[in-house]
């Protein structure tokens, strides 16, 4: 079977669809030019779509060059034999792959290898057929002067150490052992003693048993971490007689001697061999699939947060809060552009705060500013406060999220940006401008530091950087970029370009001055037609000659939109301006070989709002005043939120006190929800009621159902009809398949 029909059955797509991609992208095409302007060719495959053809296409010739390189050892071993060869190539998993091929991989000396260097292999045999030959007599012919053998015993020791080798390198009991630790094995977690009150906050694990195939995988890597921290032992536990009835069904031929012998073998191969084998490749196993969820979860964040609504181009004060330091205040214009900048200080006493607020007046006076930023961190609600009072009704202040800032302002990005100005100017800046643009502002953060992760430096750092990676650059590019003003790092990201070009833009642009047209793109040095054909469609050129140059319209469809017009009697920048002639294109008129509806569809979206970007609009957000720490909190206060990162257990809201709550999957709604993404996004504005406060490990409980909802037992907006059917409630369910696994635990402990 071929990767294109392979993949083509696995994600339900058709074969032409599978191949006419792959053949993209190893032309070099982007993930975002293929799923925006190459739909014709593909039958509108979306992103996700295309990235999990790549992805399958990248693990399947992984699996073939593995197996070139395990065909290539048997070949020089002499050990390559036809049906040995169909086996490989029949392998469909790499674990499957690495099974068949165990038995011949070079190793080092085993105990199974020293009994085959003293001839034991034919003893091994006889004793495997269980035929009825006498093995005692046979493994007394083999004690000779010349042997090294010295008895018997000695000789059927031996070869049951080449039986216990077979067993355990025997593809197919592999498999089927593999397939039982997944079903049955469980983890079972225990702090280590004496260190109780350091690993409080493990406590959950200190006694824990969970079936493994039911482990999500946030437990599954908090577990780990503890572990890694030495504060928890973490096992995987299965009864042997899940096991061994396997083993006894491939091997156990009758009850004689031999099979007694072949029986202790296996005993021994099982617990000495395949057991340890088994832990270590399941353990592997559910740690790579927690690891990708934990980053499809992470990079789902990512993307919500990176895609928040935009202030927009507005003249902004950003605060960087502090206490004894004071707050540091920077101005910025409309681009970002840095003004002026300062230090207040309205926490240090009467005197100071009155000459803060005096300054803060006359800078908003000055500079014209029409919003205030002020950062999140230490001394953020305080600063929020003071600045409320001064009554600024033409002033919004918004608080904003200030992650990562600090790392922005200490990279080599802020230094080039602002060489004379020190690092706390410099995350003042990043503040500011996270609230005018944040997909511009956040690209020049590691996206591991924008915090939005719970598990982020656990997983493969490999995955979870491609993983991010594909999220940024989907992101840039669904917006788009203005390509007069923006930085080299969102350049970048867009299609088709990367750090390279995106420096070589940037100096022709401070060369040449500004880009008149997306065609002078093509005199940046080293800019290539393919680099043009993938990364013009992205690039936007506000106020440009040509009116299309400002859309999403590629310029490879600038003679079809002005073949448009001129059947229509007037220009492109008519048909920008007035939806009555939009409404006039019969666009089946304009179907050929390479442009079908969907690129037309596409096209006309773009004339009717060139450029747009689909980011939500902006809403000013702010927290209850008076409620600056945990202490202040009460249980059932209401107050509102603003959602700062979401796991599979739930969605983490900061409500201004420093600590970000947690409001568990069975409290976003009245109504099963099985993923928080059913309810909620990263930024999005809840209320929330406090339901548990525990100051001691610092841990904020809360809830997203209304009054009325809790009262009714039903969502508020109900179908006419009657009420929706209850179903068990998620965290129910939960503490029951918690308590099923420690009875488990305990009844494997104790043998009752």
């Amino acid at each position: 079977m071929t990767h294109e029909i392979r993949i083509s059955k696995e994600l339900a797509l058709s074969e032409r669809q599978v191949s006419t991609t792959i053949a993209l992208l190893d032309e070099g095409a982007t993930i975002p030019f293929i799923s925006r302007y190459r739909k014709e060719l593909t039958g509108s495959l979306d992103e996700v779509q295309i990235t999990g053809i790549r992805d399958r296409l990248q693990q399947l010739r992984d699996l073939d060059k593995r197996r070139e390189v395990i065909l290539k050892s048997l070949t020089d071993q002499g050990k390559l034999t036809p049906d040995l060869e169909a086996q490989l190539f029949a392998a469909e998993t790499m674990a499957n792959l690495e099974d068949i091929y165990l038995p011949y991989k070079p190793k080092r000396k085993t105990r199974a290898s020293v009994a085959r260097e003293k001839g034991l292999e034919p003893l091994a045999q006889l004793i495997l057929a269980q035929d009825g030959t006498d093995i005692n007599q046979a493994a007394q012919a083999l004690v000779t002067s010349n042997s090294g053998i010295k008895d018997a015993e000695e000789a059927l020791a031996g070869a049951r150490d080449i039986i216990a080798e077979v067993i355990a390198e025997d593809a197919s009991i592999r498999a089927k052992t593999r397939q039982i630790f997944l079903e049955k094995g469980q983890f079972v977690s225990r702090v280590v003693p004496g260190k109780e009150e350091a690993a409080i906050k493990y406590k959950d694990y200190y006694e824990w048993a969970e079936p493994l195939k039911t482990a999500p995988s946030h437990r599954i890597l908090a577990m780990r971490r503890g572990e890694k921290e030495e504060m928890l032992y973490l096992d995987i536990e299965i009864s042997e007689n899940e096991v061994l009835p396997i083993l006894d069904n491939a091997y156990i031929k009758g009850s004689g001697p031999a099979s007694a012998q072949v029986r202790m073998a296996m005993l021994d191969g099982y617990k000495r061999l395949l057991k340890p084998s088994m832990e270590t490749e399941v353990r592997m196993l559910t740690r790579q699939q927690a690891d990708e969820e934990a980053i499809r979860v992470f990079a789902e964040n990512a993307r919500q947060l990176l895609l928040a609504a935009p202030l927009g181009q507005r003249r902004v004060m950003a605060i960087d809060p502090g206490f004894r330091t004071g707050c540091k205040t920077v101005c910025l214009d409309e681009q970002g552009a840095l003004l002026e900048n300062t230090a207040i200080f309205p926490h240090n006493g009467a005197a100071k705060a009155d000459e803060a607020a005096k300054t803060l007046r006359y800078l908003i006076e000055k500079h014209r500013i029409q919003a205030i930023a002020i950062g999140n961190g230490t001394a953020g609600r305080e600063t929020e406060e003071f600045v409320r009072r001064l009554s600024l009704p033409e002033v919004a202040v918004v608080m904003v999220n200030e992650s990562g800032a600090s790392i922005y302002s200490a990279s080599e990005v802020a230094r080039e940006e602002f060489p004379d100005h020190d690092v706390t100017v410099r995350g003042a800046v990043s503040i500011g401008r996270r609230l005018m643009d944040p997909l511009a502002e956040l690209v020049k953060i590691d996206p591991k530091s924008i915090g939005v992760g719970q598990y982020q430096h656990d997983v493969d750092q490999a995955k979870l950087q491609a993983a991010l990676d594909d999220t940024v650059i989907s992101c840039v590019n669904a917006v788009g970029v203005e390509l007069n003003t923006a930085s080299k790092q969102i350049l970048s990201y867009i299609s088709g370009l990367g750090p390279s070009l995106a420096q070589q833009i940037v100096n022709y642009r401070n060369m040449h001055g500004a880009f008149k047209n997306r065609e002078s793109l093509k005199g940046v040095p080293r800019l290539g037609e393919k680099a043009f054909e993938q990364a013009a469609g992205f690039l936007r050129i506000r106020n440009a000659e040509n009116p299309l140059d400002a859309s999403a319209v590629h310029p490879e469809r600038y003679a079809l939109v002005e073949r448009m017009a001129t059947d229509l009697g007037c220009r492109v920048a008519d048909l920008l301006r007035d939806e009555k002639l939009r409404k006039q294109i019969d666009l089946k008129k304009y179907v050929s070989d390479s442009v079908g509806m969907p690129t037309l569809h596409d096209i006309l979206a773009e004339l009717a709002k060139p450029g747009r970007d689909p980011r939500e609009q902006f809403e000013q957000f702010s927290f209850t005043e008076g409620v600056n720490s945990i202490a202040d909190l009460r249980i059932g206060m209401r107050l509102p939120g603003i959602v700062t990162n979401i796991t599979n257990f739930g969605a983490f809201v900061d409500i201004g006190v420093h600590q970000d709550g947690l409001v568990h999957l069975s409290q976003l709604a009245n109504r099963y929800i099985k993923d928080p993404n059913e309810v909620v996004k990263v930024q999005q504005k809840v209320m929330v009621t406090v339901t548990e406060i525990d100051e001691k490990r610092n841990r904020i409980s809360l809830s997203m159902k209304t009054e009325a909802e809790k009262k009714s037992g039903s969502p508020k907006n109900q179908k006419s009809g009657g009420q929706y059917p209850r179903k068990p409630s998620r965290h129910l369910q939960r503490k029951e398949e918690d308590m099923a696994a420690k009875l488990v635990a305990l009844k494997s402990k104790f043998g009752s």
